[in-house]
């Protein structure tokens, strides 16, 4: 369990820190908050956040989930990989039949053991829970365990397994929507094997009109798998840059294969790795949001009836329709807040599955950028490519540069901006390793009353530079478009069970801070308003 008081730094309403009176009282609030929740009365928020009753009501439903006990016994505590700088862990793993589901709808989970041995599926909604980061939800088995086979590459270097299905579940009408992980665990009857370990991951959606909608990157976690030994979208013979090969969402995530040695996260793709920061603060602070998968937003009819729309940690791979919809979302007076980095960068068309399953297998399909320097160098070095995007610039506010792959430094330039009222920056003020590992930079000139409120300069292997700049402007209905230009953003907002923080290219963020929350929160509560 993480220490609370590190993990935020209460604010009262002029951005200041609260004297330990105030500190108390604030933390006596939250426990009232939980009170309340638990036993089904109205829910007050505490004074620090001046919250008006219509946010109060909002917020209940978070509220609610997040006052439930949270398990203390829900990471992965054992695991193994086949091979040194291997990816998989062939004596228990699995996938999800599909990337998220409603409530009342079912999903399988096809599991292999190799050997073949009895295993239990414990289900948790990652989460707040007081610190906890996730409740258990439901415990399947013992269920018999199979050896599965992995499956022979098809066309385009396609992984695409059709494994039996482990387990089924209807999802309960009240799962509150949020991403769920399966920790597969091999029970505790053969000691000389070990009792190995490792997660599936689905997200559970909703089609209610809440405050914030997020959106989970998982295109982007399947582009970069590399399950089961090397095939990714970068790993094809032809190069790493091209639109060569294939991947499917029906395989297990392996070990996430980038920036850092984080075992501990097999099966649940990038989410622990750089999302989970952003959604355990937005639980903590009672925030009503929802999420849903890149592959929920090939329309834009759920994003339409919410307040923000937040692109989150490396959102690199959008199918052409999820950036129709985003538009759409803009121009209807959705807020949208990228704090992400290397977004929207790559066309990913999806297609049906072997078993015509919609959107389970996709590929890079060409880059985003228009007539952009960057988009035509990426085709002229590695296509041609078969889709073209438009300049993903005049969307995010910020376009993706080449070199993109850095650190630095996050520097605010415009501190009289409302987005840093009550953060204490002043100009030139750092924020210590922020920027990373991949970021955006050259902002269109003729986006009408775009602002740059942060920019400097990010070095390559410590040693080569790039200048990116965050940016915000103007939505067409009193809305806004706000971009961080940065893959680490989520870092500084806390530091949940089951993260580590990330490093690279000579450059690491340092975890939560006081400014980045603040920023943040600045942010939603007028996006939200």
């Amino acid at each position: 369990m993480t220490n609370e008081p590190n993990d935020f730094v209460p604010l009262n309403p002029s951005g200041a820190s609260l004297p330990e009176v105030d500190r108390r009282r604030w933390m006596q609030g939250m426990a009232a908050v939980g009170l309340a929740a638990f036993t089904g009365n109205a829910v007050t928020e505490p004074t620090a956040f001046g919250a008006d009753p219509a946010t109060v009501k909002r917020r209940s439903l978070i509220a609610e989930e997040n006052a439930k006990p949270g398990s203390t016994d829900w990471q992965l505590t054992r695991v193994r990989l086949d091979k040194t700088g291997g990816f998989r862990t062939p004596w228990i793993e699995g996938y999800c039949s599909r990337q998220s589901v409603a409530a009342g709808e079912t999903l399988d989970i096809h599991v292999s053991s190799d050997p073949a041995r009895p295993f239990k599926i414990e289900i948790f909604r990652t989460g707040y829970y007081g610190g906890c980061g996730a409740r258990l939800m439901t415990t399947i088995g013992p269920l018999v365990g199979k050896t599965q086979p992995v499956p022979t590459p098809g066309e385009k270097n396609l992984h695409e397994c059709r494994w039996e299905k482990s387990a089924s579940i209807k999802i309960p009408a009240d799962w509150v929507s949020g991403v769920y992980l399966g920790r597969l665990s091999l029970l505790e009857d053969d000691p000389a094997q070990g009792y190995w370990q490792s997660y599936v991951v689905f997200i559970v959606r909703d089609d209610r009109s809440a405050d914030i909608l997020l959106q989970c990157s998982d295109n982007t976690w399947q582009a970069y798998n590399q399950w089961p030994s090397n095939y990714s979208v970068y790993t094809h013979p032809k190069g790493n840059q091209g639109p060569w090969a294939d991947v499917s969402f029906d395989r297990p995530y392996g070990k996430y294969a980038q920036i850092y040695e984080n075992p501990q996260s097999i099966g649940s793709g990038e989410w622990l790795c750089f999302e989970f920061p952003m959604a355990y603060w937005l639980e903590q602070q009672g925030y009503d949001v929802t999420y849903c998968s890149n592959s929920d937003m090939l329309t834009p009819d759920h994003g339409l009836k919410c307040k923000a729309f937040l692109s989150v940690g490396h959102d690199e791979y959008w199918d052409i329709r999820q950036y129709e919809s985003v538009v759409k979302m803009r121009d209807s007076g959705v807020n949208l807040l990228f704090f992400s980095g290397n977004s929207v960068c790559w066309v990913t068309p999806y297609r049906d599955s072997s078993s015509s399953v919609p959107n389970r297998i996709m590929f890079r399909g060409g880059p985003y950028g228009g007539k952009y320097t960057y988009a035509e160098g990426r085709e002229k070095q590695n296509g041609p490519f078969p889709h073209r995007g438009p300049d993903e610039g005049y969307l995010i506010g910020a376009r993706n540069v080449e070199p993109v792959n850095g650190g630095g430094d996050w520097i605010c330039t415009k501190p009289e901006h409302w987005i840093f009222e009550g953060s204490g920056m002043k100009a030139g003020d750092r924020i210590p390793g922020l920027i990373g590992w991949e970021y955006h930079g050259d902002p269109p000139s003729d986006i009408p009353g775009l602002e740059i409120v942060g920019e400097g300069t990010a070095l390559v292997g410590g040693t080569r530079p790039q200048h990116w700049t965050a940016t915000i402007y103007p939505g067409p209905k009193n809305n806004f478009v706000f971009n961080a230009s940065t893959i680490f953003w989520c870092q500084d907002l806390s530091s949940p069970p089951g993260h580590m923080l990330p490093w690279s290219h000579w450059s690491r963020p340092h975890g939560p801070d006081a400014r980045v929350q603040k920023i943040t929160q600045n942010l939603l509560n007028r996006a939200i308003k």
